[in-house]
């Protein structure tokens, strides 16, 4: 009982953890990073910016 209990403690947690982050390119990422200061992005986020947002 115990080990399913912590086996769905385990789960519940790593959909957690991976639902926190916006998978790049989505509209949800492409709003993100509009948001977001220019002068914060990293070079690989304005590269990926450019692909899955400017140039669609």
């Amino acid at each position: 009982m115990k080990r399913m209990v912590l086996a769905a403690v385990l789960a519940g947690m790593a959909l957690m953890v991976s639902g926190c982050a916006s998978e790049v390119g989505s509209e949800k990422w492409c709003q993100q990073m509009k948001d977001k200061p220019k002068g914060e992005w990293t070079s690989n986020e304005a590269a990926d910016f450019a692909k899955h947002c400017v140039f669609r």
